[in-house]
């Protein structure tokens, strides 16, 4: 008697419909690949109760079309069976994809669910899943904004907050710590790291730019905790603002979002490169043929992520490391916690941002094999989510 051994399952959350850009297709869809690697029978679920964006009006409408295609031409383009197994609710409740009572019930039989930045409602056929891992991947917003939200009134649309996970991961890797000032709600926070795909991203260093991919103002207003204003890359941005006229070597971001077309030219006058980020952001290969094609990776950190010391490393740094690309990008505390000097260089003001490039650039080739080096060993998928499944109690396929 031959008897079939069942398959284990996993599911990951993701905002690729409700926010269809090239990066954030990357940003959920390596978790998927990594658990793939593992050897988990993936599945990707979508249910945000928001509607969802349209990158071609830049703003947000209730007909999901748009979002639903990209979904499914980065699934494809992300994995074959990706491709297959997916399930997205519109914010009107409208299902695409795999069967909504299907699909309860693959999540029923799953062994984890990943919800990625707490991006999907915990309703209530999703709390069949044995170990829900929330994984916040946006410290401080989470933490001064929708976590103390959650606590004061019930989550809406019929969803759960954020207690209702079973283990909680973070991306402020220094939480817990005296000078993180980021609330634990009382609970057992774990330190983790955005995964990359190492085969996917290989690429031959050599660009001629500087570049980084970025959203201007992601919040519509400053949050505050304990009388202290945080805000987004704009508080940053500005102490660095004038960096092409203290280095000789090209400069350039790729930017949306909020009011930044008016400060354009005057980025300009200083001597940045200035690009729409939603060209750049078209599909998941645009987005990685843009980054791969780069010189290196420059960029400032969101100010909450920086003032609070949370230790965040960036989705984005991280593939441009596994390209071999160097990065020079701004200390939120994780230069304690990752190596620094040969392929990542960390930087906390204007004069410590040019004598990183300029050191990198003085060694190019050295630093591009470093950068590979350190994305392999520290932040390659098949680790990172081998180590959060562990921690999680959650052994991989034999």
């Amino acid at each position: 008697m031959i008897c079939s051994k069942r398959p284990r399952k996993a599911i990951v959350t993701g905002m690729i419909a409700t926010y269809p850009l090239g990066g954030v297709a990357w940003d959920y869809g390596q978790y998927a690949l990594a658990l793939e690697r593992l050897g988990f029978e993936v599945y990707y679920l979508e249910d945000t109760g928001l509607d969802t964006y349209d990158p071609r009006v830049r703003c947000y409408v209730d007909d999901p079309t748009y979002g639903v295609a990209f979904l499914r031409r980065s699934l494809g383009f992300l994995s074959e069976t990706l491709a297959r197994r997916w399930h997205f609710r519109s914010a009107s409740g409208l299902p695409h994809g795999i069967d909504a009572s299907d699909f309860e019930q693959i999540v029923a039989e799953a062994d984890v669910l990943l919800n990625v930045s707490g991006s999907t409602l915990l309703r209530d056929p999703w709390l069949r899943c044995p170990c829900k891992v929330l994984i916040d991947t946006d410290p401080g917003w989470n933490h001064f904004r929708n976590y103390p939200e959650q606590d004061r009134k019930p989550m809406w649309n019929g969803g759960h907050g954020f207690r209702a996970h079973d283990v909680f991961f973070t991306y402020a890797q220094r939480i817990g710590r005296a000078d993180c000032v980021l609330p634990t709600f009382g609970l057992e926070w774990h330190p983790t790291r955005p995964p990359v795909m190492m085969d996917r991203w290989q690429s031959a260093p050599g660009g001629t730019r500087w570049t980084t991919v970025m959203t201007w103002k992601n919040f519509s207003e400053p949050i505050a905790y304990r009388g202290i204003a945080y805000g987004t890359k704009e508080m940053e941005f500005e102490r660095i603002e004038a960096l092409p006229q203290r280095v000789p070597f090209p400069l350039e971001v790729a930017i949306d979002g909020t009011d930044w077309q008016s400060i354009r030219s005057r980025w300009e006058q200083r001597g940045w490169h200035v690009l729409d980020a939603p060209a750049i952001s078209g599909s998941a290969q645009s987005y990685r043929d843009y980054i791969r094609q780069s010189r290196g990776e420059f960029s400032v950190a969101k100010n909450v992520y920086v003032a609070t010391r949370s230790g965040w490393f960036s989705c984005r740094s991280v593939c441009y490391l596994a390209a071999g690309l160097p990065v020079v990008v701004q200390d939120t505390g994780f230069a304690e916690i990752i190596p620094c000097g040969e392929g990542l260089v960390a930087f906390a003001t204007m004069e410590q941002a040019a004598e990183g490039l300029r050191r990198v650039e003085a060694d190019y080739a050295r630093h591009c094999v470093a950068a590979r080096r350190l994305a392999r060993e520290h932040f390659a998928g098949e680790r990172v989510l081998g180590d959060l499944l562990a921690q999680a109690g959650v052994g991989v396929p034999g």
